[in-house]
């Protein structure tokens, strides 16, 4: 299936991305074929060309499906912090999914609305999200990939507070404005080898979180094909991958996010996400 080379953002699409998704294996959108005319159209473009992709995908996205506990460090880090009401084994003997509110969903530059959290205990969890691209219902492993539209740097921002008090994690990590993805989707073609990306997370600038994709625990052809075994994914359908270690609830006090900090994550070849709590 041909789904076109590059990179894909607001103004470069003639509807919202969903049914754009669900057209058919044709090239979506113009795109950019090159890291460095990427460079040169972003910079042309209004300070967040996510905004609209942002909010329509928001309103039409299928699912946000995520992943607890994905890379070691972290799901030992996570299990110790006492927040940690998915089991009594530190790393999962499978996948742990979960999903969040689809108007969670913001842009780069938006403003995450941590007044939202009663309890005061936001943090943050840089991650690389997988936009599906096809309908895909019982897929192996060996044909994953090749319903991968795209990729995209996500933060699964969470109420700490809100995750343990209800036992799950839904309604902890759905709160509006706590799904920020952007700044571009970069097609699976141009990304080629994901595993060799990188991850890393900067709150006011100060590192916290570096891990490489090839460190998942639950690659993402297992992901895939675990979650189509019984249910169809659907074009446009959202994968968040899991965070590595460095969250804030990872220190002793835990380093809870305040309204004006700036969460930065950023992941190879996929650009830079930047959100301030507010």
């Amino acid at each position: 299936m041909t789904i076109g080379t590059g990179v894909w953002s607001a103004q470069c699409r003639p509807t919202d991305p969903i049914t754009l998704l669900r057209s058919g294996p044709r090239p979506r959108v113009p795109i950019t074929s090159s890291i460095a005319s990427r460079a040169a159209w972003t910079s042309a473009m209004p300070a967040s060309p996510w905004t609209t992709i942002g909010s329509s995908w928001g309103t039409s996205a299928s699912d946000v499906f995520c992943v607890g506990k994905n890379y070691f460090a972290h799901a030992n880090e996570f299990h110790s912090s006492g927040f940690d009401s998915s089991g009594k084994e530190a790393v999962p003997s499978a996948p742990i999914i979960f999903t969040k509110a689809t108007t969670s969903i913001v842009g780069p530059d938006a403003v995450v609305r941590g007044s939202l959290d009663p309890t005061q205990t936001v943090d943050y969890e840089g991650e690389l999200g997988v936009i599906l691209g096809t309908r895909a219902f019982q897929v192996p492993k060996d044909k994953a990939y090749d319903q991968v539209f795209g990729y995209v740097v996500m933060n699964d921002v969470t109420s700490r507070e809100l995750q343990r008090h209800h036992n799950q994690w839904v309604i902890g990590k759905g709160i509006d404005t706590f799904c920020p993805m952007g700044p571009y989707i970069v097609t699976s073609d141009e990304v080629g080898d994901v595993t060799k990306l990188v991850l890393e997370t900067e709150i006011n600038s100060e590192p916290r979180q570096k891990a490489s994709v090839a460190d998942l625990i639950f690659d993402i052809p297992t992901l895939i094909e675990t979650m189509s075994a019984t249910m169809t994914l659907l074009p446009g359908d959202i994968i968040a991958t899991g965070t590595p270690d460095g969250v804030g609830i990872g220190f002793k006090p835990p380093k809870y996010l305040a309204k004006g900090d700036r969460m930065s994550v950023r992941i190879t070849g996929l650009g830079e996400l930047n959100n301030t709590i507010g």
